[in-house]
């Protein structure tokens, strides 16, 4: 955080002021060394289009979503109860976050115990900004081959599929989809707290299965929208054929393309 501009919601509160976006950053955007970089991705796409933002900093917990999938209700409930007190002292209200699985427990399921907030994926807040005349994209990728592997709580549990795609096109790359996509896309392997969990013995482990469907298509990038996928897709790519292909956020697309 000390090379970007970043300030906490509580050095916004000793000001006097408020943010008008929390950037939710996720516990893979807080700990993991890959996702800390889409994290610093899409903080460099908020302070060129100079959103006025924050981040809860250490007062961040879990969002619960890995309690939940993996069956522990009361840890979710006491986990999101936790965050929406925070949140509420804060008088939050439009929440963007780079991770699907935050997204959806904090806009579907925050509601019913008190946390009702406008929350939007990355992706959609980044669309908007070019939208406004916030950003504007260089398209240098032209001639590169990119497929997108849609993100299981982005895309089926919450219908945003376009807009991602037309983020991508934005960078002038030529977008390739995959036999399973949209609506029938198949999942990266990490979702219901899979993601802690050892594979099952005999069987292709899912994330294998995934990335060799998008080998199949000779990309040079493999476009993600969630921090878990894109650690399963890139462990695929290790595991099928390393250096086939990058494995990159669309967050990091936008950033280096500004």
């Amino acid at each position: 955080m000390s090379e970007l501009q970043v300030k906490t919601m509580a050095e916004f509160m000793e000001e006097g002021k408020e943010a008008d976006i929390l950037f939710w950053v996720g516990s893979a955007g807080s700990f993991d060394d890959r996702a800390k970089k889409i994290t610093r991705a899409f903080v460099q796409i908020l302070n060129k289009a100079n959103v006025n933002f924050g981040v809860l900093g250490s007062e961040e917990s879990s969002s619960g979503d890995a309690a939940k999938r993996a069956g522990n209700e009361f840890l979710f409930q006491m986990q999101a109860m936790m965050n929406i007190e925070v949140l509420n002292a804060y008088n939050v209200k439009r929440i963007v976050t780079t991770c699907p699985h935050s997204y959806n427990t904090l806009k579907n399921e925050y509601k019913g115990l008190g946390g009702k907030y406008q929350v939007q994926h990355h992706t959609e807040f980044i669309a908007e900004l070019l939208e406004m005349g916030k950003l504007s994209i260089t398209g240098d990728l032209k001639g590169k081959r990119v497929t997108y592997h849609d993100p299981c709580y982005l895309g089926r549990a919450n219908n945003v599929y376009d807009i991602p795609r037309e983020l991508i096109k934005t960078v002038g790359v030529e977008l390739v989809e995959m036999k399973r996509s949209k609506r029938l896309s198949f999942c990266c392997g990490a979702g219901g707290a899979q993601m802690f969990k050892e594979p099952e013995n005999g069987s292709q482990d899912i994330n294998i299965n995934r990335t060799e469907e998008a080998l199949s298509l000779n990309p040079d990038v493999i476009a993600t929208g969630c921090p878990f996928c894109n650690t399963m897709m890139t462990d695929g790519v290790k595991a099928v054929d390393e250096g086939a292909a990058e494995v990159k956020d669309i967050a990091e697309l936008i950033a280096e393309n500004l």
